[in-house]
């Protein structure tokens, strides 16, 4: 299986502290935040690598770091960073367009899972690989969401009781359930023909919950309810708070 981080984007909303940083590599307690996210990553003995991708303008950086942290590595599995060649907002790929070039550039024929490389979690990924295995389909992470507003901004999923996605809308006006889904993904090999497939009929390229709203319609597609909390940090006061949250853990 391979892990695929997304971080190509410009986090833009964060700015000035991601004018010259990427957020994945902004720090977080002891940490930084794409330190939290490859400790997860590897709880899955089944990964064999992992491969970030990013943009022209933050790949040194990506590099750098992934360099600095190769000689704690040992037995684990090893980082790869690609540059997808895009360098501002007016030229970017989209998280969909950069999986799609990955794994032609990477030539993946394998299982995958794909997350956001700066979200914060605290759901087990063993646990819902495990879940996946079981389903051996697509499969979501779903997060109950109690806040309203929250949920608008979130794609919102409808799931019956063996998992099984029965509906799912992005950033509904009216939400439908509380299940949340966020940026954690896994893929059969099976199933990575499809995002081509995706692009071909004129669907967005951009969010990557967009490809599961698209897909759930002809396969099955499950979603496994985690138990524990996704933080995306989009803004510097959502920063400045998560940071006080993990300054003494």
């Amino acid at each position: 299986m391979i892990a695929l981080l997304l971080a190509a984007g410009y986090a833009t909303r964060l700015y000035p502290l991601t004018k010259d940083k990427p957020k994945s590599l902004l720090p977080l307690g002891k940490q930084l935040i794409i330190d939290y996210i490859v400790d997860a990553i590897d709880e899955l003995d089944e990964v064999s690598k992992i491969v970030l991708v990013t943009n022209s303008r933050f790949a040194g950086q990506f590099t750098e770091w992934a360099d600095s942290i190769a000689p704690s590595r040992n037995g684990k599995a090893p980082i790869v960073v690609l540059d997808d060649g895009t360098t501002d907002d007016t030229n970017k790929r989209g998280a969909i367009g950069d999986i799609i070039y990955s794994i032609k550039e990477e030539n993946i024929d394998e299982d995958m899972v794909i997350l956001a490389g700066d979200n914060i979690f605290t759901y087990s990924m063993k646990d819902m690989y495990d879940f996946y295995r079981e389903k051996n389909a697509p499969t979501l992470i779903a997060i109950n969401v109690p806040d309203y507003a929250t949920r608008q901004r979130l794609a919102i999923a409808e799931i019956a009781e063996d998992g099984r996605v029965l509906g799912m809308e992005e950033k509904p006006r009216e939400p439908k359930t509380e299940w949340g889904i966020y940026a954690t993904y896994f893929y059969g090999r099976e199933i990575l023909p499809l995002f081509d497939k995706y692009i071909e009929e004129g669907h967005s390229p951009d969010a990557p919950g967009n490809f599961p709203s698209w897909l759930y319609k002809f396969t099955p597609v499950y979603a496994f309810k985690g138990n524990g909390e996704c933080v995306d940090i989009g803004t510097p006061e959502s920063y400045e708070a998560i940071c006080k949250e993990y300054e003494n853990r």
